[in-house]
């Protein structure tokens, strides 16, 4: 597999361990399943609508929903998760989240115990890069996964660059459709 630039260059060399980039949704839905307590934390590029005018917070909302996962609402998004009639369990600011997350200790956003799978949705790169390098460094106990359209080097799975959104949408509703599927 060759090297996947990822879109923002900023701190490129990620040491000997990077991303492994996932570009199958039924792979990455899997991965999903597995999880005992995953986390989607959804950042407010998911407030942009599609060329369809579909809003990229229902793909996000779908996801949790057919995988019983929580959601993490940071930034200004809580108000359009409300808007489309879910609760988001916590509402965190990204740096926030990724500090509770560090500690193994933490009981997470249910109080059920740590998530061992964190999935970064909508997270502006620059900011998802910094918050996945911290976590691939500090929380070793949890994996961390993105379903951003660009390549995270820090986390543990990617997806590839999508240069058109239609393809991007195409896996997102393949993930949707493998996640409902059951074991």
């Amino acid at each position: 597999m060759s090297a996947v630039i990822p879109r923002h260059r900023v701190n490129v060399l990620t040491g000997i361990k990077s991303a492994r980039l996932i570009e199958d949704p039924v792979e990455y839905a899997n991965l999903i399943k597995k999880a005992k307590r995953p986390l989607l934390v959804v950042g407010p590029l998911l407030l942009a609508s599609t060329a369809d005018g579909k809003i990229l917070m229902e793909y996000a909302l779908d996801i949790a929903k057919v995988a019983d996962i929580p959601i993490c609402a940071t930034a200004q998004t809580k108000g359009k998760i409300v808007e489309l009639g879910v609760q988001p369990d916590s509402v965190y600011d990204v740096v926030e989240i990724a500090n509770a997350l560090k500690d193994p200790d933490w009981q997470g956003v249910k109080k059920e115990g740590n998530h061992d799978l964190v999935i970064f949705f909508g997270i502006r790169s620059d900011l998802g890069n910094q918050s996945l390098s911290t976590l691939k460094h500090f929380a070793p106990h949890l994996k961390t996964m993105t379903l951003c359209k660009h390549y995270f080097p820090h986390a543990n799975y990617s997806l590839p660059n999508f240069k058109k959104d239609a393809k991007w949408q195409e896996f997102l509703e393949s993930l949707i459709a493998n996640l409902k599927k059951g074991d």
